[in-house]
């Protein structure tokens, strides 16, 4: 980014400042905690969405900058030059959950709100979120996930992000239903000491920590509620290999997630695997059983063999009719049209891949506790932040 960039970068800062509504003092001061890593395209719209925030009480926003390969770090700092309700955290361990954490320590008050750099909140988000907490008695109060792109790409990703036949059931991918108890829920607005009760994120942790974390609040007795008017937008991967690495690692870490909590495993988790090894088996026996005719015996087997192909056959012919479908419905235009079997099939595939190749070396032992900020295997330069 050049000097014009940074010139914006402040702006938006000073902007979103000025636009800060409602009475200061008159609700519960609030800390916005956001991990930060390789965001240089993302970070200042982010950043402006939270203190664009129409909320009558106090707000502080604590970016936990890892490592990155841009200038994420120096925009954070611009950034929190332009405004005194930003503070700058370090998160040497480059994770998503030990960035987390180091925000949690740093913050001061009572209510804490997770935000991504993908993600943008609406003005009203905050105060919704806030009043919702305190009239369920919930710890934590999220809604959905709200997929937009910019490219054709992007607009694929999204339509499949949110649609059933795409990524399966999550109540936080899909609009609409009844506001209730939820076993998770995107991002989240959370009663710090509820939190701090069940130790934080677990650092060992790297994906699938807000499922993982939700999951303890709820074993201690707290109530996790979804309202589905809480709508975030979130900006999809813009390349197809981002997609795929994002993926494989939702994939391998949802693995390690049920492997510490027992029965929580879903048909939902277990599709992405089973078509995998049902499209692995079904090709490799077609094509053994094409290769065995060429000696024109036909045996019952070699025809056996062959018939394995109606497995792959059947996968591209259920991904086509769901495109097709797709196109008709007037959400997307031809071009994003075009991209969705190469979507759909990264997603499903690359999860499923991710989960079987999950090890149970992946989570290492719990050491002194979730507030070590030293990097653990993986957390870094081993597991990026995909792009």
């Amino acid at each position: 980014m050049n000097g014009t960039g940074d010139a914006q970068t402040q702006a938006s800062a000073r902007q979103g400042a000025g636009r800060a509504g409602g009475r200061p003092g008159t609700a519960d001061p609030v800390s916005v905690i956001m991990p930060v890593r390789d965001a240089e395209p993302d970070l200042a719209a982010s950043v402006s969405q939270v203190l664009s925030q129409v909320y009558p009480g106090e707000l502080e926003l604590l970016l936990a900058v890892a490592p990155s390969k841009d200038r994420t770090e120096q925009i954070a700092k611009d950034l929190a030059a332009g405004d005194p309700r930003i503070k700058v955290v370090a998160n040497p361990a480059g994770g998503v959950p030990s960035g987390l954490n180091a925000a949690l320590r740093a913050s001061r008050y009572p209510v804490i709100v997770r935000v991504d750099t993908r993600s943008r909140l609406p003005a009203g988000y905050i105060a919704a979120a806030v009043r919702m907490l305190r009239q369920t008695g919930a710890v934590n109060v999220g809604g959905i996930m709200t997929a937009e792109g910019v490219t054709p790409f992007q607009h694929a990703v999204g339509w499949v992000m949110t649609a059933r036949t795409g990524v399966g059931p999550a109540r936080f991918h899909h609009p609409g239903g009844k506001a209730g108890p939820s076993d998770s829920v995107y991002l989240g607005t959370f009663r710090r000491d509820a939190v701090e009760a069940v130790g934080g994120y677990d650092e060992r942790y790297l994906r699938g920590e807000d499922w993982e974390l939700n999951h303890r609040l709820r074993e201690a007795g707290g109530l996790v509620w979804r309202q589905p008017a809480l709508r975030v937008t979130y900006r999809p991967r813009s390349g197809l290999r981002g997609l795929a690495a994002q993926y494989f690692l939702y994939g391998r870490w949802r693995r390690a997630v049920s492997r510490r909590h027992h029965g929580t495993m879903t048909r939902r988790y277990l599709a992405p695997p089973a078509t995998l090894i049902a499209l692995a088996i079904g090709t490799l026996a077609g094509l053994a059983g094409v290769a065995s005719l060429a000696d024109r015996t036909g045996t019952w087997w070699q025809w056996l063999l062959t018939a394995g192909m109606a497995i792959p056959l059947g996968y591209l012919i259920s991904v086509l009719v769901i495109t097709a479908k797709a196109g008709t419905d007037g959400r997307l235009s031809g071009r994003a049209v075009a991209w969705l079997p190469v979507v759909i099939s990264t997603m499903h595939l690359c999860w499923g891949a991710g989960f079987l190749l999950s090890s149970r070396r992946l989570v290492k032992p719990r050491r002194a506790g979730l507030s070590s900020s030293e990097p653990q295997a993986g957390s870094a330069a081993a597991t990026p932040e995909p792009s």
